[in-house]
């Protein structure tokens, strides 16, 4: 190809479009790869990367005359439909200028797969473009919810949460060794509350019997400031609560009912002054309710604050015991306080509960919540709150992001399961934002009133709660934008088998779930009904399904049943072990597999609509171009350097410069740009140092472009050297079973040509044995000329049940798979009476008498 058909005459800044361009071609009758390789040229940027200054209203002569005839092609096409077309695309085209690109460029910013749908589906290319588009912006999303999540835990949470429960949970408070842990009546609390919970929250003296300074008062550990005092509070139900059978009406007076709302005790007793012996609602308090072992419990009751140190609060604590403080009608005793520690920069909110059910004795429990409530301290609190802007930021882009998709789409966008996904991340992500924002104020107020009296009780109970629900609907939209990941790499047909597996066999695992149910919630109920009353993993119907969950994962008691029952505990594990785990469950898998082989076979046939490879191959390829067309350009000019001096004085002229660029396809302007830059003392020629410069730099280039060539080249075989080669097992797999369908095919077509070859042999050996039979019969015929007629019949027939006796033999002999009976009627009606046969002929003719 020629110089010229590399370059295009045209200046870098044609005001042509591709149209235009593509119509002048078809005029002119320039190939194609001349318009690709001034492509090229254009998105390169022409002269201009090489240092040279054209004016952007500078057109060559070339440039006027193609833009010229491209003027006059109208009038070949003197259609109506073309107006209308070329009036719909001005109509459809976005209004020119900054505000046209302004407004194309917050377009652009919403483009995804489902706004562009009908042309995403056409084009190939931007289907492509737009997925790793939105990949991309969703990786930085998920990067930035990594940090908001890792930003709010650190692995002190748990040491903290350990060392404070310890503390209060395992200490004993008699001989026996009871701990918090193993309260189990009125008297027990007491003993705790006077022992380890005293101990715990009063640290007055060092290791060596030193009392500590007045500003040491009040830290656990030294390091944990308790915040405020502590509070005990009770909730009681009145006498009368329950109903005494009447044939114990005589016997029992009092009946003390379990915990109810309705039931609860809100008269005032005992001393009668103060609020441990007056009842307070939950809005007095502004308490909240809480979930114990047995039941839910109010935020209202009977409290008592303990005081700053502990002789005080153990004062109390014996003053309450003393006036019978709790109860037969006790049901709950809460002991709430709160520690922080400055260290860490963490709180620890502690609830101790104490349930005394109507059965008697006693239950406890507990909760520790480490929490961060104080957010920014750090120089990485600081770099977390910028995430969290950042994070704002792109929640507001995906709410439009989905407005828009909703808007278009109307009610067929809620059908599709990853538009219901980013409904959901959406709103726990928003609902987030709004707690954070809520829990930071309400945390400068709770500490603002603690700092004015330190006395009083804080109660960051409800704060605590709402901070761990916080946490949870955070991990919760973790885990669903990481699911959401699959949404932009299923273009491959490699990530689609698990979608593909579950939506194939979704309604065969419904209707076997419904099965499943029914025989796991059965064992369920049996197991309540059977073992309720004395194994507590089937004390109720709840803790039995979740036992039955882990006797499939492995996790079981199997002692407790056998030890309920000799024969009813076995009997019930073995068979809920063989019917729901060996037979259900399995069939589950089989399901599941089953549709999964089916799924990678059919995945394995098929060809992806498009694959991410051909794309980059696509964009090396254009790469590839695009330094080829400047090492080209760099030869055209060393070339023209070589031979512009035609006079051989060592000088180059202007003349002699243009006359040579011109003959290779460049314009006026680029040729008076390249001359003029190394004309350094503008006298309009170039000396003999001036082409030097110009030799070393072409070279420099030329050599900077191979060394881009060979790295990229480098960089491709690097890849595929680390492709993996041959073929996967899935590919194996396929091929042998087509193989094994050929082998199949085949050996079917062969068995049939046998079949035919075996019965043309026999049609032929048939033939040879009727020849042998006329020539015995014509040799016997003349033989017999000498006998008379009773004499040559009964030789003849002797003959004729001779050679038939033979045949039947060889037809039996012949035959394969029938018995000989039906081999011989099968044979007996293959010869019709008049099929020919000559020793039918004469069998025939001996019946009737005749002479032969």
């Amino acid at each position: 190809m020629s110089a010229k058909s590399k370059r295009s005459p045209r200046g870098s800044n044609s005001n042509l479009t591709e149209a235009d361009e593509a119509e002048m071609d078809r005029i002119v009758g320039r190939p194609d790869s001349a318009r690709s390789r001034k492509s090229a040229w254009d998105e390169d940027g022409g002269m201009d990367n090489m240092g040279f200054d054209r004016p952007s209203s500078a057109r060559s002569y070339r440039e006027e005359e193609e833009v010229g005839r491209i003027e006059t092609t109208d009038d070949l096409f003197p259609t109506d439909t073309s107006m209308d077309e070329k009036k719909k695309a001005e109509e459809a085209a976005p209004p020119s200028g900054c505000c046209g690109k302004f407004l194309g460029g917050i377009r652009s910013m919403w483009a995804t797969r489902q706004l562009q749908f009908e042309e995403s589906t056409k084009n190939q290319e931007l289907y492509i473009k737009t997925t790793l588009r939105e990949l991309i912006v969703y990786i930085l999303f998920l990067v930035i919810l990594m940090v908001l999540t890792f930003g709010m835990t650190s692995s002190n949470m748990y040491y903290y949460t350990k060392v404070m429960s310890e503390l209060f949970l395992d200490n004993s408070f008699n001989s026996n060794g009871q701990t918090f842990r193993s309260i189990s009546n009125l008297g027990d609390y007491w003993q705790f509350a006077r022992g380890p919970l005293m101990d715990g929250l009063y640290w007055e003296t060092w290791y060596n019997n030193r009392n500590v300074s007045q500003d040491e008062l009040g830290f656990i550990f030294y390091e944990n400031k308790l915040l405020g005092v502590p509070r005990i509070r009770q909730l009681k139900v009145k006498n009368g609560s329950c109903k005494v059978e009447s044939n114990f009406g005589h016997v029992i007076d009092d009946c003390y009912g379990p915990y109810a709302s309705g039931d609860e005790d809100k008269s005032t007793f005992g001393k009668a002054n103060g609020t441990a012996w007056s009842y307070q609602t939950s809005e007095q308090l502004d308490g909240s309710g809480h979930y114990g072992i047995l039941t839910r419990y109010e935020g209202g009751g009977y409290v008592q604050k303990l005081s700053t140190t502990k002789a005080k609060s153990l004062a109390i604590v014996d003053d309450l015991k003393q006036n019978l403080w709790l109860t037969r009608g006790t049901r709950a005793v809460f002991t709430d306080f709160t520690v922080y520690n400055a260290n860490i920069n963490l709180f620890c909110v502690i609830r101790l509960l104490v349930e005394y059910p109507a059965t008697g004795g006693a239950l406890s429990s507990w909760s520790f919540r480490t929490i961060k409530l104080i957010r920014y301290v750090s120089v990485g609190d600081y770099f977390v709150m910028a995430c969290e802007c950042i994070f704002i930021l792109f929640i507001i882009y995906y709410i439009i992001e989905e407005v828009l998709e909703i808007k278009k789409h109307k009610v067929e966008y809620f059908k599709h399961f990853w538009n219901v996904v980013d409904i959901l991340v959406l709103v726990i992500s928003s609902v987030c934002i709004a707690f954070s924002i809520y829990r930071t104020i309400a945390v400068d107020t709770m500490l603002e009133k603690l700092l004015e009296n330190p006395e009083e009780f804080p109660d960051f109970e409800f704060l605590s709660f709402w901070q761990m629900q916080f946490n949870s609907a955070v991990a919760v939209a973790v885990f669903f934008a990481w699911v959401k990941v699959f949404k932009y790499i299923s273009f491959n047909k490699t990530m689609t088998q698990l979608s593909s597996t579950l939506s194939r066999c979704a309604g065969d695992l419904a209707g076997f779930l419904v099965m499943f149910c029914i025989m796991f919630f059965a064992f369920a109920q049996l197991g309540v009904l059977v073992f309720g009353a004395v194994i507590r993993d089937f004390s109720n119907f709840w803790n039995a399904v979740f036992t039955l969950f882990r006797i499939i994962l492995g996790d079981f008691d199997f002692n407790s049943l056998q030890d309920f029952d000799k024969f009813l505990g076995p009997l019930y594990f073995f068979c809920y072990v063989f019917f729901v785990f060996l037979i259900l469950l399995n069939m589950f898998l089989a399901i599941i597999n089953d549709t999964y082989a089916d799924v990678k076979s059919d995945i394995a046939l098929q060809k992806n609509d498009f694959e991410m490879t051909d794309y980059f191959k696509k964009g090396y390829q254009k790469m590839m171009d695009k330094l080829n067309f400047k090492r080209d350009k760099i030869v055209d000019i060393q070339k023209a350097l070589a031979s512009a001096d035609m006079d051989n004085d060592m000088v180059v002229d202007f003349d002699e410069w243009r006359t040579e660029l011109k003959k290779r396809g460049y314009a006026d302007t680029e040729i008076e740009a390249l001359f003029a830059k190394y004309d350094v003392d503008g006298d309009r020629t170039l000396d003999e140092s001036e082409q030097k410069q110009m030799a070393v730099e072409l070279e420099g280039q030329k050599a900077k472009l191979d060394e881009e060539e060979n790295e990229i080249e480098k960089d491709k075989e690097m890849a595929q050297a680390g492709r993996k080669m041959g073929v996967t097992v899935e590919e194996f797999s396929v091929l042998q079973r087509r193989v094994d369908r050929m082998e199949h095919s085949i050996g079917s077509i062969v068995s049939k040509i046998d079949a035919v070859l075996v019965k043309l042999e026999a049609m032929e050996k048939a033939k040879l044995k009727r020849r042998e039979t006329m020539a015995k019969i014509l040799d016997s015929i003349t033989e017999a000329d000498g006998l008379d007629d009773e004499e040559k019949r009964d030789q003849m027939e002797r003959l004729v049940r001779d050679e038939l006796d033979k045949w039947d033999q060889d037809i039996e002999t012949n035959s394969t798979g029938a018995s000989s009976g039906s081999d011989r009627s099968r044979t007996a009606s293959s010869r019709p009476p008049s099929s020919g046969y000559v020793g039918d002929r004469v069998y025939q003719n001996r019946k009737d008498s005749s002479p032969v």
